[in-house]
């Protein structure tokens, strides 16, 4: 009897996951099918996936994986004349959670996409692939005719837990985003990594300019529903839906982090890094947010020696995003990574998300090859078990054309002292000195020698020695120079800055933390 008990929600949910796929055809396929499957799968204990691999395919390196690519005339679409076309990734040793993937006709119909050993050159791997079973996907990418007819790029990738990223026209890959961010930070264990187990792509017309791909989300504490519609572009945009459903298992989410993004800061114009050549290396260079207050934030980013967690408390949401605000070849030097080409990411909320708050959370990185950098936004209030939670947001993969506040924004902000006489030297011991540099239409539209006042700030560990603002015909903006001495060295200090005209705000608000000098 008690086997019974326990194995009945388990019946439920295959019964259900059974009659959404043995129906013969359906009015329309999309989010509340989706949406049904993930309640099903929420009612019931998690199942970890099957993650074993044929013996030969498990001992690849990454080498000989690198070496399996699938063949571009075996693409889903190819022979459909649609500009969109589906190509798959192959299972291995570093992405061995297989993902099953279904093709929705025009006609509602959903088929299976097999993983079929001939759709992939193995490279010079000599392997039995005739001896393996179905080993489903690791993923897919979706290429479409981005900058120009006569190639199909790189359009979107999901690859790996709930990965993707995306581009825009003129782009290179950077930056990712993810479906949720579970106890980043903040949980009594370690952080919970929520993954895609199933994908629907839908079948786009031979004139389509729009893709539109389905996902279920499954982790060890919740299950949930994604549609994603993907318009390439300049811009590419993608319309994101999701239902979430918290699994009743008696262990608490302390952080759930909703359209979390994912980058990379090594070193920057605010953190320099000695013996490098190159100026700047970094996939973002700050976090913007938007309150529904009005205000826009602007925070750099930073390689911190330990884990840096920060916050911002907000009324309600516009927007956040981590951007690439530095465009210029120049500020990087790079003829490989091209870091001015990366994408910028901003998260639109459809509809009211209500109170909550952006959380940033920055990581120790010995080099550019490991993303450090998260960033999300944490609702006030979570569902009870089983209870839908709905969100809609747009996420905006931008470039040169960007999101930027309706005043004026910090161009940069670099931090070090200029000329120091002998004699200063010790007196200037301690001191951290930020030079910023804003533009914007707000600033524009004033004479040069207009009253701009810079409004500096400093918590209670930070002492303000100077604050400057004039005029920069360099930049034809407002440069501000800030000088603070810790108080505790071996403490961080928080600061803001904006500028005033009069009794009008002309600026986003600049805010920045100073790390502890590391020989405290």
């Amino acid at each position: 009897m008690l086997l019974c008990r326990r194995a009945r929600p388990l019946v439920l949910f295959l019964a259900a996951f059974w009659c959404l796929f043995t129906a013969p055809a359906y009015a329309a396929w999309g989010f509340d099918q989706v949406a049904a499957l993930a309640r099903a799968r929420a009612a019931v204990p998690y199942v970890a996936p099957d993650v074993s691999l044929p013996p030969a395919l498990s001992a690849l390196d990454y080498d000989g994986l690198r070496d399996i690519r699938f063949r571009p005339a075996r693409a889903l679409w190819r022979d459909g004349g649609a500009a969109f076309e589906a190509m798959f990734f192959h299972r291995g040793r570093f992405a061995p959670e297989p993902v099953r993937i279904h093709e929705v006709g025009a006609d509602g119909n959903v088929r299976p996409v097999p993983w079929r050993a001939p759709d992939y050159d193995y490279g010079k791997n000599r392997l039995p692939t005739q001896a393996w079973p179905d080993l489903g996907h690791a993923g897919f990418r979706v290429h479409y005719p981005l900058n120009g007819s006569a190639y199909k790029d790189e359009l979107v990738v999901f690859l790996g837990a709930s990965y993707f990223r995306a581009l825009g026209a003129g782009q290179q890959y950077g930056l990712s985003a993810r479906a949720l961010a579970v106890d980043t930070v903040g949980g009594s264990g370690p952080e919970e990594f929520p993954r895609f187990t199933d994908f629907w792509l839908e079948r786009p017309a031979a004139d389509g300019k729009q893709l539109i791909v389905h996902a279920l989300l499954d982790s060890p504490r919740l299950a949930g529903a994604w549609t994603f519609v993907i318009t390439p572009g300049q811009t590419t945009r993608m319309e994101v839906r999701a239902r979430v459903f918290l699994r009743a298992t008696g262990k608490t989410i302390t952080t759930l982090g909703v359209a979390p993004l994912t980058s990379m800061f090594l070193a920057g114009e605010n953190q320099p890094r000695p013996g490098d050549f190159r100026p700047e290396v970094h996939d973002s260079d700050g976090l913007m947010v938007a309150s529904s207050s009005g205000e826009w934030l602007w925070r750099p980013l930073q390689n911190p020696s330990r884990v840096l967690t920060t916050s911002f408390a907000l009324p309600g949401l516009r927007g956040f995003g981590l951007m690439q605000r530095d465009r210029a070849f120049t500020s990087y030097e790079d003829t490989e990574a091209h870091y001015e080409r990366r994408p910028s990411a901003w998260v639109r909320p459809l509809g009211d998300w209500g109170p909550g708050r952006v959380e940033l959370v920055q990581l120790s990185t010995p080099d550019e090859s490991h993303d450090n950098v998260v960033a999300y936004w944490v609702p006030e209030r979570l569902p009870a078990a089983g209870e839908p939670f709905d969100y809609a947001y747009e996420l905006s993969w931008q470039g040169d054309e960007q999101q930027r506040p309706p005043a004026s924004w910090v161009v940069q902000s670099r931090r070090g002292l200029g000329f120091v006489r002998p004699q200063d030297v010790a007196a200037t011991a301690g001191l951290v000195q930020y030079v910023l540099d804003f533009n914007g239409p707000a600033l524009a539209a004033l004479a040069p020698d207009a009253p701009v006042q810079p409004v500096v700030t400093a918590d209670a560990n930070g002492h303000l020695e100077q604050q400057l603002a004039w005029f920069n015909p360099g930049t034809r903006g407002w440069r501000v120079v800030l000088r603070v001495r810790p108080v505790d060295p071996a403490a961080p200090v928080e600061l803001r800055a904006f500028l005033q005209h009069g009794n009008d705000i002309v600026s986003e608000t600049w805010t920045h933390i100073v790390l502890p000098d590391p020989s405290h």
